[in-house]
């Protein structure tokens, strides 16, 4: 069998050429090289952005603080550690681990939007993300998430009050008789128009 090889680009050539097995001792390591350099301008641009915008972020779920993400080793990025550092207002610098169960869900919270900011995504599944904050942080968290529903559709899946409040339309469901589950949907639009 004869393989032909038409040299349209230098990708499909090397394509080509792992596909059908001509294969050749360091043949590759040029495309690696190549491709180690691309991902790592990529990395080093995303991770600025995701950085600026969980500073940004931060701050407005917060009202206040410091927050930064920092690589372990600029030497191999893309093989080392990212550290979360994080200031809460009236609180000491000091690693996420170091966090209330709250704090740490509510960076966690400000490190997704940030990369969502970077990456927008037409739409979200949020399950129970706000579960360890306390009431005043809900209510933060729900106005975020309502001032953030513009760019973005989410489906919320919670317990919290806080939360539900912001919603356009609930969805909840119930057992009315044992094994049989009901699902009931309200527009929250429709029951403000009824009670006004």
């Amino acid at each position: 069998m004869e393989i032909k090889v038409r040299r349209t680009a230098p990708l499909e050539t090397k394509t080509a050429c792992l596909v059908f097995g001509i294969w050749e001792e360091g043949f590759a390591d040029p495309l690696i090289k190549e491709l180690d350099h691309k991902m790592i301008e990529l990395f080093k641009t995303h991770f600025e952005l995701i950085n600026t915008h969980f500073k940004d972020t931060f701050i407005t779920l917060f009202n206040g603080g410091v927050a930064e993400l920092l690589l372990t080793d600029y030497d191999d990025l893309l093989n080392c550690d990212i550290d979360i550092i994080a200031q809460p207002p009236g609180k000491k610098l000091q690693s996420i681990n170091l966090l209330s169960g709250g704090e740490k869900a509510l960076t966690a919270i400000a490190l997704l939007f940030a990369i969502l900011k970077t990456k927008p995504s037409p739409f979200c599944i949020l399950d129970e993300i706000e579960a360890a904050l306390d009431d005043v942080n809900v209510y933060r968290f729900a106005a975020f998430i309502k001032e953030y529903a513009e760019k973005s559709q989410f489906v919320v899946i919670t317990h919290r009050k806080g939360t539900m409040e912001i919603a356009d339309t609930l969805y909840g469901v119930t057992m009315e008789e044992y094994g049989i589950s009901k699902i009931l949907s309200v527009k929250l639009e429709d029951v403000e128009e009824k009670f006004n």
